[in-house]
C-alpha cells in the first residue's frame, strides 16, 4: 500500500532566514568596518602619490644637472649667487618662465597651474667675476625643483627647504606644500678649462688672493 506524501507546509519557521533588523546590523558593521579602513587607504595611496611625485623631480634634477654638465643647457642657465658660499640662502623663485622646464603633459611649455609639469631653478656659485665663463671655471650648484602647479594662482609666496626648516615630507594628501620644493640638492661642475677650475678651486679657498 503506498502511502501519500503529506504536502510540505508553506509557513516557514520563525527562525529561518534574516530579520529586516539583522540585515540593517550588518549594514551597519560593515559600514563601520569601511569608516575605519578608508583613512589607512586615502593615506597609502596618497603616500604612493607623493612618492612618485618626488622620485620624478629627482629625475627632473639630475637631468638638469646632466645638461649643465654636457654644455646642453640654452635656456634655464642657473643664476650666480654672489653674496657667499652658502647657496641655501638662495631666494626661491616667482617666475615660471625663467626657470627649466620638464614638459610632462606634452604641450610643449610648462604652464602655471599645470599638475604634470614640473621646473628646476638652479643658482651657481664661485666667486669670480660675473664676466667669468662658469662653464669653463666651474661651480658650486643648487638646484630645486618644483610643479608647475606651484606658481598657479593663490599658492602665495613659494619657499625654500631653508626657509621651512625641514625637508617637504612625502604624505601630506598626497599633494604636499605646493609652497616648497619637491627635491632639492646641491653638487659641483666641473670646468671645461683645467686651468680656470684650477683657479677657480683657488679663489674658492682662499677669497681674492687666490692661489698666490
Amino acid at each position: 500500500m503506498i502511502k501519500r506524501q503529506q504536502p510540505q507546509s508553506l509557513h516557514k519557521s520563525p527562525e529561518a532566514g534574516y530579520t529586516i533588523i539583522e540585515s540593517l546590523v550588518a549594514m551597519i558593521v560593515v559600514s563601520v568596518l569601511m569608516i575605519a579602513i578608508a583613512p589607512v587607504m586615502a593615506f597609502s595611496v596618497a603616500t604612493r602619490v607623493q612618492a612618485k611625485r618626488i622620485e620624478m623631480a629627482t629625475q627632473a634634477a639630475k637631468t638638469y644637472i646632466e645638461a649643465l654638465r654636457s654644455g646642453a643647457i640654452n635656456q634655464g642657465f642657473p643664476t650666480q649667487y654672489t653674496t657667499n658660499n652658502d647657496l641655501h640662502n638662495t631666494p626661491a623663485p616667482t617666475d615660471i618662465n625663467a626657470l627649466y622646464c620638464i614638459d610632462k603633459d606634452g604641450d610643449q611649455t610648462c604652464t602655471a597651474g599645470s599638475n604634470q609639469d614640473l621646473v628646476v631653478q638652479g643658482y651657481y656659485f664661485n666667486n669670480l667675476p660675473a664676466t667669468t665663463d662658469p662653464t669653463k671655471t666651474g661651480y658650486s650648484l643648487i638646484v630645486r625643483v618644483y610643479r608647475a602647479s606651484s606658481f598657479a594662482s593663490g599658492v602665495g609666496a613659494l619657499k625654500t627647504q631653508k626657509d621651512l626648516n625641514a625637508q617637504q615630507g612625502i604624505t601630506t594628501s598626497g599633494l604636499g606644500n605646493l609652497q616648497a620644493p619637491l627635491v632639492e640638492m646641491r653638487t659641483e661642475i666641473g670646468a671645461s678649462d683645467r686651468q680656470g677650475a684650477y683657479n677657480s678651486l683657488c679663489t674658492r679657498i682662499n677669497g681674492a688672493t687666490g692661489c698666490q
